[in-house]
């Protein structure tokens, strides 16, 4: 499916012409690569890296981050198999739909614009907590105001607008960590003052490095998991890109190694710096979390600037974060409705190519962070953390799955994998490695909860809302729609010389054409 082929396909003729309602095609190599980065280096690392070595020890929390940065690698390939061959904005929902039921798409995807919708309000909350460090006299809710509505501005530009904006955003993040590690290094080895106190000593302090065991490295691992949340923006990013056959499988390499990197040598230099029983990491008892651990170890070396700096970059980050997360909400939304699968008002878009309605939607969502005003920052933005954490595994689960079939079916019915311009080289290892891991976390996060003698419904409630939601939107279209799994001879798949027509016009950065359509149209329907 092609984002605009909808429109030949439904006859959208004139009106077409009247309320523009194609995406334009503006995102390059580079643009893909950092929006990947962007969308995941934000609060998950320089935030809430302190919660997981809190809860877990650094070898727990440094465990963890690896565990689950395995798993992510392998959706990676899964999602640039999927991606490279149909290249759409509304990538998980239409994959779901074509390859797994309709109503599984429908609920992925609205499942998928909730998600970072809500991750928009973490954000902005993680705002309100670094700006503290500032200005602690004034309102949290000043600055999410202000930071919504320079996300909001970022997004209502052009694709191309947005795309430089957080190449940009993300290049900062990365020198920033970067110079972190250097900085941590140097710490550790006595070449900078600071870390004298540190190193593997702090690997013995209590009951560390796993402090907690198993539970807490479960525990911990719906944060880990919220952190490398975001790299499989790309895969929304694709109905907007240049060349996405060649572009999407080099993103999928580089995103993942680079991010890896960044945290397990960013989480091992925290750990050996910083004991994890130390009060100012962020933990559930305490309430002054406006310093990241990034920036209490500048600190702590004595350069009373360079935390300033950091924790201007903290910001930046934080910001970039939330400005990729709007943009992959906006165009979920966006395909969802020209699926015919939302209000068909956000399926328009400006004369910039950019779906306003839709922007506005998901601004309306990210307006949650002005729960602060009524409740403190530190319980809403956990809140909000464990909410999107848990929407956000489930769409990693909905990747997963929708590979699996796409590739069981694409083999089932002859078809050769050298038509296909990328080839995930761990199936079927890597999906249901990542399928499972995904269960286990998402079932065990809070299990705690039920062992306690008397329940906290309010933190059950916040940990495992979006399970329920999602399945009531999925059985709730299967009983409105009479949907049914799609066979594997029934699977339609896009043919080599539809894909190059395609894959042609988005060279030329034009309308694509000559896709199959999906959504309703998709699998036993086609």
């Amino acid at each position: 499916m092609a984002l605009s082929e909808h429109d030949s396909h439904r006859g959208s003729g004139k009106a077409g012409a009247q309320a523009p309602t194609e995406l334009r095609r503006a995102l390059s190599a580079r643009h893909l690569t950092m929006i990947a980065v962007g969308g995941s280096i934000g609060t998950g690392l320089f935030v809430a890296s302190g919660a997981t070595i809190a809860q877990a020890g650094p070898g727990g929390a440094l465990l963890g981050y690896v565990l689950i940065g395995v798993m992510v690698y392998f959706l990676m390939t899964s999602l640039g198999e999927l991606a490279a061959s149909m290249p759409v904005s509304g990538s998980f929902s239409t994959y779901g739909a074509r390859y797994v039921e309709e109503g599984f798409g429908f609920a992925l995807g609205w499942n998928y614009w909730y998600n970072w919708a809500v991750t928009v309000a973490v954000d902005l909350v993680a705002a309100q907590l670094v700006m503290a460090y500032w200005f602690p006299d004034v309102p949290g809710v000043y600055w999410s105001a202000l930071f919504l509505a320079i996300t909001f501005g970022l997004n209502a530009l052009s694709a191309r607008g947005f795309g430089e904006a957080e190449f940009w955003f993300a290049l900062i993040k990365v020198v920033a960590v970067l110079a972190f590690v250097a900085m941590g290094v140097m710490m550790l080895l006595g070449i900078i003052r600071g870390g004298e106190t540190g190193g593997v000593a702090n690997w013995t302090v209590g009951d560390a490095p796993f402090a907690g065991g198993f539970a807490a490295l479960i525990g911990v691992a719906m944060v880990v998991g919220f952190s490398f949340q975001g790299t499989e923006l790309i895969g929304i990013a694709a109905g907007e890109s240049k060349d996405p056959a060649k572009n999407l499988p080099r993103a999928v390499r580089q995103v993942f190694w680079r991010i890896l990197l960044f945290y397990v040598a960013a989480i091992l230099v925290i750990g050996l710096l910083i004991p994890y029983t130390d009060p100012h990491l962020l933990r559930n008892e305490v309430t002054d979390i406006s310093v990241s651990p990034f920036a209490l170890i500048f600190e702590r070396a004595g350069l009373l600037a360079a935390a300033s700096i950091m924790n201007a970059v903290v910001l930046t980050s934080v910001l970039s974060a939330g400005n990729s997360g709007m943009y992959a909400a906006t165009r979920m939304l966006y395909s969802l409705a020209r699926d015919g699968k939302a209000p068909a008002v956000f399926g328009r878009v400006s004369r910039s190519g950019v779906p306003l309605w839709a922007l506005v939607a998901t601004t309306v969502v990210a307006a949650l962070c002005f729960f602060t005003f009524v409740f403190s920052p530190k319980a809403v933005y956990i809140w909000l953390l464990n909410t999107s954490g848990m929407t956000g595994f489930i769409a990693w689960l909905g990747i997963a799955i929708s590979h699996y079939r796409f590739r069981r079916g694409y083999v089932k019915q002859g078809r050769s994998l050298a038509d296909l311009p990328y080839v995930s080289p761990f199936f079927p290892f890597g999906p249901i490695f990542a399928f499972v891991l995904c269960l286990i976390i998402t079932l065990g996060q809070n299990y705690q909860a039920f062992l306690e003698q008397r329940i906290d419904w309010g933190g059950v409630a916040a940990t495992y809302i979006g399970i329920p939601l999602f399945l009531l939107i999925w059985l709730g279209y299967r009983l409105a729609k009479g949907s049914r799994f799609v066979s594997y001879k029934d699977m339609t798949f896009p043919d080599a010389r539809a894909r190059s027509a395609y894959l042609d016009s988005a060279l030329r950065g034009e309308p694509a054409a000559g896709m199959p359509p999906t959504g309703e149209a998709s699998g036993r329907n086609a």
